[in-house]
Order: structure tokens, then sequence, then C-alpha cells
């Protein structure tokens, strides 16, 4: 009886074992043909509203990831930035829905509405929330484009508003995915993939989370929120920041970087940056880079344009195919101004490296066996802050747009990333990057609800609110409402407090995410 019952257990497991086995055929694959745009846009001052010097123009450039919903109808997320002028330091995070469609064979007609939150000097912006409609011309090739377009920048809680002529690019950006029901399998690769999308090679990319340290120089100084005002900066500061890297072939990338600080002054230092690098000696182990970025930064120092150049060099250590650390050193300086902000840099960067969208790589046509999907969600939140603190001007509640990125590490445990912008609540220019570790239960109620709970910590700064040097520390517990297997609605409340200020707040978040599965190569 027992090697009966033995048998019968064997048979099962492997019956379990084999009905577990998926093939490619098993993946249904989406190839998403996205865009980046970058414009550039001159907005004029209002010189005569304000009782101190403003120069008449500042130059707005945008970096917005736009993704097709039908033929015509398309949406997106991204920054705005002051790089000309004396705004230095106003940065936008928003969402964008938009129009294309022919009118003659090259010749496409664009319009989009852009809706953010963000700003500069607070008494132009107020509150920060901002709406961007324009309307163009495109001309389009091959997939890459460029425009003009009549718009109206207004940043319709404050007196900083102007109709102008901005100029755009774009150029394409190939996603291949599959849905979030997929996530955190393994695929095996087989030569009967009729997929065309699995004959095609996949996408070399880095990620990583990166540490810096500035050491001012030369004429740096403070803005006018310090006493006395204009002081020179002998403080370390301490950045903390996230980087994307795509590999154009073996040794040479192009990246985009992100940057807020969290120590040395009061917080409100952001930066931005895009760019490319080189990878010059490589071993399995150990590789030499140096890259050169250009971009916007400012915040808590002396007005400036913006425009502000970071070359830097370093080494990657790479202890495993997924994972490294990378050491680093470089030159931070604004690009013109009186008091031009410059400081020699030192980090660190913590490193995680793919290669998905494919079966064979890009550039030396290895082929894998495997794909492991990765699942991904990406939300938009609108959050509540009630009666957050802050210095020189009375306490309030804060509204927000927050863009979130949530990476499974299995089916129960996550990590996200998340930027976030007042668009209401007197204190334009406050913003907050955090990241955070969440876990989730099993859905219920037939599969339409699901709990969660997050602990998240990150910097913020600007707005006057009274974040100290900028730590922040935010719980959240929530539920999700599953519309569908990718999408869902997600209701959330906690709690926001500042160890180094008087923040402690409050919060309800109330969003929109989408799953996809990211289709990553195994060997």
């Amino acid at each position: 009886m027992k090697n009966i019952l033995f048998i019968c257990f064997l048979f099962l497991g492997l019956q379990t074992g084999f009905s577990q086995i998926l093939t490619l055929e098993d993946l249904e694959p989406k190839e998403l043909h996205n865009s980046i745009r970058l414009n550039y846009t001159l907005v004029h001052q209002p010189t005569d509203k304000v009782g101190y010097t403003l120069q008449p123009t500042m130059g707005f450039i945008g970096l917005t990831y736009n993704i097709p919903l039908n033929d015509w109808l398309y949406t997106g997320a991204g920054f705005h930035t002051a790089i000309t002028g004396d705004q230095g330091g106003l940065f936008t995070l928003g969402v964008t829905l938009g129009v294309n469609f022919p009118i003659y064979r090259d010749l496409y007609f664009d319009a989009n509405v852009h809706f953010a939150g963000g700003g500069g000097y607070r008494s132009l912006v107020n509150g920060g929330g901002m709406l961007y409609p324009n309307a163009g011309i495109q001309y389009k090739k091959n997939g890459y484009s460029f425009g003009v377009q009549y718009g109206y920048v207004n940043f319709f809680t404050g007196i900083q508003k102007s109709d102008n002529i901005s100029f755009f690019v774009e150029i394409p950006s190939t996603l291949r995915t599959s849905s979030y029901e997929k996530a955190q399998k393994t695929f095996v690769a087989k030569n009967t993939s009729k997929e065309e999308v699995f004959t095609k090679p996949g996408v070399k990319s880095v990620q990583q989370v990166t540490f810096d340290y500035f050491f001012p120089r030369g004429r740096s100084r403070t803005d006018a929120s310090t006493d006395p005002r204009y002081q020179p900066i002998t403080n370390t500061l301490s950045i903390i920041g996230f980087e994307y890297q795509r590999y154009l072939n073996t040794n040479t990338f192009i990246y985009a970087q992100l940057d807020a600080m969290y120590g040395g002054l009061t917080a409100g230092f952001m930066d931005m940056f895009i760019g490319a690098g080189k990878n010059f000696i490589e071993t399995k182990h150990v590789n030499f880079f140096a890259k050169f970025g250009i971009g916007a930064a400012g915040g808590r120092i002396f007005p400036e344009g913006g425009l502000t150049m970071y070359p830097n060099a370093g080494a990657d250590i790479r202890f495993s195919e997924r994972f490294g650390v990378s050491l680093h050193g470089g030159y931070h300086k604004a690009l013109g101004g009186i008091a031009s902000f410059e400081a020699l840099t030192a980090g660190f960067s913590l490193k995680y490296y793919s290669l998905s969208g494919g079966t064979k790589d890009p550039f030396t046509n290895k082929e894998y066996t495997k794909i492991k999907t990765q699942g991904i969600r990406l939300a938009l939140q609108n959050q509540t802050y009630f009666d957050v603190a802050k210095f020189g001007i009375p306490d309030s509640d804060l509204q927000l747009i927050a863009i979130k990125v949530l990476y499974d590490i299995n089916k129960r445990f996550y990590v996200s990333g998340e930027a976030s912008f007042a668009y209401e609540g007197k204190s334009g220019g406050y913003a907050h990057g955090i990241f955070g570790l969440g876990i989730r239960s099993n859905k219920f109620a037939k599969n339409k609800l699901s709990l969660f709970a997050e602990a998240a910590g990150g910097v913020a700064g600007g707005g006057r609110v009274d974040s100290g040097e900028g730590i922040l520390i935010r719980p959240t517990a929530g539920i999700n409402y599953h519309i569908n297997n990718d999408f869902s609605l997600n209701l959330a409340g906690g709690q926001m407090w500042s160890p180094f200020g008087n923040v402690n707040s409050a919060n309800i978040n109330i969003g929109l995410s989408y799953g996809i599965s990211m289709l990553n190569t195994k060997k």
C-alpha cells in the first residue's frame, strides 16, 4: 500500500513539474512603439508684477516619455526645468494627454495638454500647479520627428504664465513586454517560436541608485533663504539620485539622471541630466568608464539660469550577472551666472544590469535559452498631506502629483521608487523622491481586492516646507481594486515625518496603476 501511494505522489509530482514548464508560445508578447520628446520653450516673465529684479525670459526645456493609446491618441509623463534666465532650480513633474494624426504625407498635426506640479520662486508659482496646452505641426520620418507648436505655459496657482512658440525633437523607443499576469515566471526559448518579437535582439541597460558628495568651491553661494543672504557654501552636500543607462553598442551608452540633496543645506537642491558615456577598459568583473552630462540644477543656491554640465569618471565592480557597484568622481559646474555654483564630486552607485526584450545579445548575437518575466507596475497618484509644517509662511495642506514605479521581488514583496511634486497648497517648488519596500496580500473578493503596506524613506525640500535638510520617512498601508489583470485603482493612507525637521503629517494617496512584465533574458 505504501509503495502504491509513493508511486501515485511521485506521478502527481512529475505531472505538476511537467505542467509548469512554459515556452515562449505561452508568453504572448506585446511590442509598444513609444517615443521620447525633448522640447524647448521661451517663457516671458511677469517683471511688472514683482518687486525684485527678474530677467524678462526663461528658457524652459521638457523631457517626456510618450505612449500611444491608439493610432491618434497618446499619453505620457515627464519633467520640465529652467536652463536660462534666473530661474535655475525650477523643476516640474507632470502627465500629458495628446492627439496626433497625419494631415499630408509626412506632416502631422500634434496637440496636447500637460498638467504638472512644481516651480522655482514660490512668489511666482504659489501652489505650483501648471497647465501647458499646445498645438502645432510635426514632421515624421522613420520614427524620428521634429516640430513646432504654439502654447501657453500657465502656472495657474500663481502669476508666472506666458504664451509662446516651442520647438521639439522626438526619437523612437520600442518596449517589448507582456501582460502583468505573466510576471515572475520563466519561459524556455525554443527555435519553434513563431513570434517575431523573439527574433529581435534585446536591449542592454543599467539602472542604478547613486550616492554623491559635492564639495563646493569657487564662487558657490546660497540663495536668499539664508541669514546672511548669499553666503559662501562651505559644507559638503549629500546627494541621492537615480540613473538609467541604455547601451548603443558594446561600450557606448546614453543616460538620464535625476538627483536631490538630503544634507548640507536647507533642502531644495535638485539636478537633472542627459548625456553619453563610454567604457574604456572592460574585464569580466571590472570596468573603467567616463561620461558627460548636460542638464539643469538649482534650488537653495544663488539664482542662475540652471544650465549645468557634469563630467565624471570611475570604475564599476561587477560581482554577479545582475548586480554591481560603481565608484566615481566628477565636476559639477553651472554654466553662466554671477556666482556660478561649482563642486568637485565623489560617490558610489548600486547597479542593476539587465538585458530585456529579446532572446539574444544585441551586440554579440549570443543566444539565450530562457526569459524570466519581471513584474513592474507604473502608478499615477494624487497625494494629500494634511497640515504640513512650514517656515516663514503658515502651515497648510498640500496636494502633490506623483509618478511611482513598483518593482516586484517576488509575488509577495516589491521595492518602489517615487517622485512627487506639489501643485496646490502655497508651496510651489516642494518635491520629494523616496524609495521603499512593500508587501501585498493575495487577491480576494472574487480576485477584485488586495491589501498592501509599504515602508519608505527619501529626501524632500523646497516651497518652505520645514523638512530640515530633507530626510523623509513615510509608512503607508492601503487597498487595491483590480479592474483587470493589468490595471488597478489604489487607495492608501499613512504618515510622513522628517526626523531633522518639523514635518509630521497624515496623508492619503489615490491612484491608478498599470502592470507589465519585462522580458529579461536568462542563461
